[in-house]
């Protein structure tokens, strides 16, 4: 099978040399010349994934009609702020059967779209689109460590075709037909594990933490909720599984983020030091402004994006959201409809 992934960071090469390892002929596209022609020489990414060894399945290439013609399936591994750009360019050359993959997590800025939004409005028959998300680090992926997965589709064909096309001895893939729950899920864990780093980077413990990690979740499945999905798939790989690794792994960029500036440090001296995209950051701006629209109250989300973009002390936030006025944990409306789902 000939696949195109589209985007060379460390999770695309992860996705790449996984789809390789399982005899598909890969082509990789990224952005820069100097990345594709170290990757075609050398097989390996050594910018974003270091010394892992690549498959000579791979070949790497910067034109995007290169990629995508002929390809059997195609991957959107992309930023989210460059997925619109890309899937524009990549369209005209995706064949009419082809399952097209989305495994890229976050909210558009300015347009507040999710992924499964933007790839439905710019690639023809959007009912072949498929969303990969859940806990998965791309180093350990890459090594080949035991991971575990979802795919989410509106329709059960193509996500099936898409959920054995990834799985592997060591990638277990499982089926889902709430895209809404699976994206919210994948995008606004970025958010939460930037304050999740923060409340580590403060010196605070394990109740700290999970606290904030739980009350996250519960912000994350009233969006999910608001939008149309289900609460039940956050408590699944795409929800809990990708938060709990996001905030606690040490390789999460985001988190990373929020514990240098928990430790004092600016934003901009964080992420000119980190040499990675950190989607969170820009997802924080997205999420809060599209909680406001739909009139969800997200109160880490909100304290995040005052400490990004407002230059609100992690100290005070902190502060906030300990002295907010009392209630349920549970609203019992909020409960209410999700047991009438």
């Amino acid at each position: 099978m000939n696949v195109a992934v589209l985007g060379a960071g460390a999770w695309g090469t992860a996705l790449a040399h996984l789809l390789a390892d399982k005899g598909d002929d890969v082509v990789l596209w990224a952005r820069r010349r100097d990345l594709c022609d170290a990757v075609n020489t050398s097989g390996e990414n050594a910018r974003y994934l270091p010394d892992i060894k690549l498959s000579k399945r791979i070949a790497c290439t910067t034109d995007v009609e290169t990629a995508v013609k002929g390809a059997k399936m195609v991957v959107f591994v992309v930023p989210s702020h460059a997925t619109r750009e890309v899937a524009r360019a990549a369209a005209p050359f995706v064949h009419d059967d082809v399952p097209v993959v989305s495994a890229t997590k976050g909210i558009e800025t300015g347009s507040l779209m999710f992924m499964d939004e933007v790839l439905s409005a710019e690639l023809p028959r959007p009912r072949r689109l498929a969303f990969l998300s859940g806990p998965s680090f791309a180093r350990e992926l890459a090594n080949r460590m035991p991971t575990a997965v979802v795919v989410a589709a509106h329709d059960a064909d193509i996500g099936s075709r898409v959920m054995h096309q990834f799985h592997t001895p060591y990638l277990r893939t499982y089926a889902s037909d709430d895209v809404v729950g699976v994206e919210c899920g994948g995008a606004l864990k970025n958010v939460i594990a930037i304050a999740a780093g923060a409340v580590d980077g403060m010196g605070f413990g394990h109740n700290s933490r999970a606290a904030l990690i739980t009350r996250g979740l519960a912000e994350v499945a009233k969006l999910a909720m608001a939008r149309g999905g289900s609460a039940l798939t956050l408590a699944g790989l795409a929800g809990m599984g990708d938060l709990v690794l996001t905030c606690t792994g040490e390789l999460s960029r985001n988190r990373t983020v929020g514990h240098e500036m928990g430790r004092g440090r600016s934003l901009e001296d964080v992420l000119a030091s980190l040499g990675h995209v950190a989607e969170g950051v820009k997802t924080a701006k997205s999420a809060f402004e599209l909680s406001q629209k739909l009139g969800v109250a997200m109160p880490i989300t909100s304290e995040v994006y005052a400490v990004l973009y407002s230059g609100k002390p992690v100290a005070q936030a902190v502060k906030d959201l300990m002295s907010r006025e009392l209630g349920y944990e549970f609203d019992p409306r909020a409960v209410a409809r999700a047991t009438l789902r």
